[in-house]
């Protein structure tokens, strides 16, 4: 049997496992603090990071580039969760930072000799 931890996101847009059991390991307090305190949270910084990943010449370290689809998740969590202008606000930053991590992806590939 897996066991599969649930998340919530409050209010205030904080992260949590609702597993008690899971959330007291370590790694869990590890993406706690990556949730809450690393990946962008506001539209204006989403934007940011999809502009500088846009123009990143060389493929993401690991980290990053989990940080990145943390974002995407937190992202398609709050398209999902507004209406109207916010909601095709959030789904572009959605598409925006699908388009350069699927660049990160293609990297290696676009730059093989021909």
């Amino acid at each position: 049997m897996v066991k599969t931890a649930e998340l919530d996101i409050d209010k205030g847009q904080k992260i949590s496992i609702k597993d008690e059991e899971l959330a007291s390991l370590r790694k869990a307090a590890e993406f706690n603090t990556i949730c809450n305190e690393i990946i962008p949270k506001s539209i204006t910084e989403i934007r940011r990071l999809s502009s500088r990943l846009s123009s990143y010449p060389r493929v993401l370290k690991k980290e990053d580039f989990e940080r990145t689809v943390l974002t995407m998740v937190y992202t398609a969590y709050r398209a999902a969760q507004s209406q109207g202008h916010q909601k095709d606000t959030w789904a572009e930053s959605f598409v925006n930072l699908y388009k350069a991590l699927k660049n990160d992806l293609m990297l290696p590939y676009n730059k093989q000799p021909s």
